[in-house]
């Protein structure tokens, strides 16, 4: 069985405007460029585990949680917070804060955020005030390390504090602690994530109904649900990269210098690998490994495709559900629709098609067929649309490959 199209699985080739496809001939490979677009520059988890930021065009390879690296494709997002890392910008409260110290970026772009002497009370920073659409669900998120203290909590809210978002976070075992809502907000989820050298990136993902102004708090906090203890001026945490958007999960981070109609990335898009001559459009096997990045919103799919009416896809939808279309001169052939998998984890994904011989396997396990469906013809390009996903791999096949082969390589 021959590859006709291998994309990843830990082989990247990046520059500006292009990601390298490879076309296995016989075990020869050869480079098919695949268009890839981003009128801004972007940040993304380098092969050290560091945020870096690349320039615009340049297709972004993850290792956030994978050693071989994951091809990212997020969508537009913009960073409300007019002050991302500069913290003396933010609003002391019974706190003070100290910059200079080493950052999830390896650089030295890290606040120490530290309790005053006063007792019985909360500590905080509060960054300025910043404009939200209405009625819309965002994410507050921020990178916080433990020092003297293992736990933060943060906050979300309106300009009066009577509608907000609260949870704490243990920066010690790395877990979610109590969450609440106050008033008209509502709190959809709360996430942290480990970005190594002991920090964490935080989150907290709702909706401040009918807000249009807001801010976010960093509380510091010996215990969870505790919002007092007494400060002493050497009790503290680190802080780094604080973000909102108008999204319903965490998006990769933006910088922001102090512009207060925020910064924004611009939508990656990927397109183009592939050609007649190297995808069999009699029978074969199409191939991804790959997660989506949040639960609900617009369909993700990766497509071998002639055009639009002539197409075999895989569909990430929305709420967990996986879809296999395959259309052929605008008629489905076949259509799929599965909820049992978690597609915010990695998947591993094979379509087999040939005529009158289609089946669906995913995870090593067959899970649909269908022996009354023709091919599209004269397929000739392999393509993202709507990329919300990050993917590992991507294989095409030339061959029709058998049921043992295929519960192979599928199998987490």
């Amino acid at each position: 069985m021959a590859n006709t199209i291998k994309l990843g699985n830990g082989n990247w080739a990046t520059k500006e405007g292009s990601l390298l496809a490879y076309n296995d001939e016989r075990n020869n490979f050869k480079p098919l460029p695949f268009t890839t677009t981003r009128a801004s520059s972007a940040t993304v988890v380098n092969k050290q585990g560091l945020i870096e930021t690349v320039g615009s065009g340049i297709p972004r390879i993850d290792f956030s949680d994978d050693a071989n690296g994951a091809l990212l494709l997020e969508p537009f997002s913009r960073n409300l917070v007019t002050y991302s890392e500069d913290f003396t910008q933010w609003v002391n409260t019974r706190s003070s804060d100290l910059s200079g110290f080493i950052s999830p970026t390896g650089g030295t772009n890290g606040t120490k955020v530290i309790s005053d002497a006063t007792v019985s009370s909360s500590h905080i920073i509060k960054s300025t005030t910043f404009t939200i659409a209405s009625g819309q669900k965002h994410t507050y998120s921020v990178f916080v390390k433990a020092n003297q203290l293992n736990f933060a909590r943060l906050m979300f809210t309106d300009s009066t504090v009577s509608n907000y978002l609260s949870v704490y976070f243990d920066l010690l075992n790395g877990t979610v602690g109590t969450s609440f809502d106050a008033g008209t907000a509502t709190l959809d989820s709360a996430n942290i994530e480990n970005f190594g050298n002991g920090w964490y990136r935080c989150s907290i993902s709702g909706d401040l109904a009918t807000t249009t102004t807001a801010s976010t708090r960093i509380y510091l906090a010996e215990s969870d649900n505790v919002a007092t203890f007494d400060g002493d001026g050497i009790k503290s945490i680190y802080a780094f990269g604080a973000q909102v958007e108008q999204n319903s999960y965490a998006t990769s981070y933006i910088k922001n210098e102090g512009t207060a109609l925020g910064i924004t990335r611009v939508a990656d898009t990927a397109s183009g690998a592939g050609n007649s001559t190297v995808i069999n459009s009699s029978e074969g096997v199409f191939y991804a490994e790959m997660s989506r990045l949040d639960v609900s919103g617009n369909e993700s799919a990766i497509f071998l495709t002639k055009d639009s009416s002539n197409e075999i896809r895989i569909n990430l939808a929305d709420n967990n559900r996986l879809n296999i279309f395959v259309n052929v001169g605008g008629v489905y052939q076949v259509y799929m629709d599965n909820a049992t998998f978690n597609l915010q984890d990695y998947n591993k994904i094979a379509v087999k098609y040939k005529l009158n011989d289609y089946s669906v396997f995913v995870n090593g396990t067959k899970i649909h067929t269908d022996t009354s469906a023709t091919v599209p013809p004269n397929m000739d390009e392999l393509k993202f649309n709507n990329p919300i996903v990050k993917t590992k791999s991507v294989q095409v096949y030339n061959t029709a490959l058998t049921d043992a082969e295929l519960t192979t390589l599928t199998t987490i």
